[in-house]
């Protein structure tokens, strides 16, 4: 199945019914009087959230949501049927946004989460509607109120709990194999992650989702390599973890550049509690992972840790840093209950 990340739709809610105009004409009922039916309500179209799905691949395919009209009011006071619900199912995580691309209509963040795109037309009143003491036999009724509709974007967040960033090479996609059951794409050439991949890693008593994104490099904020969309998919990670080779030609400098694209991106990323990880270190000598450790701190960097994907050295470390970083993120967003 294809990745895709962002995809933008058409929606159009239905129109209501037109109201009727008809007279009743029952045998004994010397006067009988209009008894034309309303118009039934337009089907409204929503979004629900579901775990089923992983891609916005769907609407690549389809991008165009019509829900139906209501049925027409009939005689003998009948109300026309309104039109049913059309409901579009996104993965979890889904944003939906305006056409400005900025505007957010809803966030999709949990299983079951339901959002009204466009709400259907009222339908049209009937002439029974219109009877009144001066006229009392009205041969007009109303047209049924048009849908609304209107283009938006749809934008996949993935939720995990903490985020792999670093440049490319830097050993992410290994140290999700490693920690999970994920099967990325590792290779010995930059950007072998396309897309992003999530793997779920047994860290203490319980699990902790890892999102693996493609690499970023100096100018990703501006289009650079594969860009910097893909940071979206760690906006909602309680922890990062900032992977650096320590076989690079600068590990410092490839810190500063990830922080500097991270830091024009925005959306808090660089608030977030970061762990740095040396990876690959069991290809330097203690002396230099020393060294490069403490430029790293003076930095500005506040846990640097030595680990290696290959040997194992420092990756139970860091999931445990990581689990505790998630663990407090959590007890600080669950709600306060108030007791009298």
């Amino acid at each position: 199945m294809k990745f895709l990340d962002e995809a933008k739709i058409f929606v159009k809610s239905g129109d209501g019914g037109n109201g009727c105009v008809a007279f009743r004409r029952e045998k004994y009922i010397e006067f009988g009087g209009p008894a034309g039916g309303n118009g039934g309500r337009g089907g409204d179209v929503m979004a629900e959230a579901v775990t089923a799905l992983n891609t916005l691949i769907d609407f690549r395919y389809r991008q165009h949501f019509k829900a139906r009209r209501g049925k027409p009011g009939e005689g003998r006071d009948r109300t026309g049927a309104s039109a049913n619900v059309l409901t579009i199912r996104v993965p979890v995580g889904t944003v939906i946004l305006e056409d400005d691309k900025e505007t957010v209509v809803a966030d999709m963040t949990a299983k079951g989460t339901t959002a009204t795109l466009a709400r259907g037309g009222k339908g049209g009143r009937g002439n029974a509607a219109f009877k009144t003491s001066t006229n009392q036999a009205p041969r007009r009724a109303e047209g049924g109120f048009p849908g609304e509709e209107r283009w938006l974007w749809l934008r996949l967040k993935l939720i995990a709990d903490a985020g792999l960033v670093g440049m490319p090479n830097a050993g992410k996609s290994t140290f999700l194999s490693v920690v999970s059951h994920a099967k990325p794409k590792i290779a010995d050439y930059p950007f072998t992650t396309l897309t992003p991949q999530l793997g779920v890693a047994q860290a203490g008593d319980g699990e902790t989702v890892i999102a693996d994104i493609p690499g970023l490099i100096a100018g990703a904020h501006e289009g650079t390599g594969l860009g910097d969309r893909f940071l979206g998919h760690v906006e909602r990670c309680s922890a990062l973890l900032h992977l650096i080779d320590i076989s690079a030609q600068d590990p410092v400098a490839n810190w500063h550049t990830v922080h500097a694209e991270l830091d024009a991106y925005g959306h808090g990323l660089t608030e977030k509690p970061e762990i740095v990880g040396l990876s690959k270190c069991d290809l330097a000598d203690d002396e230099i992972i020393a060294a490069i450790r403490a430029e790293l701190i003076a930095a500005g960097a506040s846990q640097v840790l030595a680990l290696s994907s290959v040997t194992g050295a420092g990756v139970r470390e860091a999931l445990a840093i990581i689990a505790a970083t998630v663990a407090e993120s959590r007890a600080d967003k669950e709600p306060v209950l108030w007791t009298p």
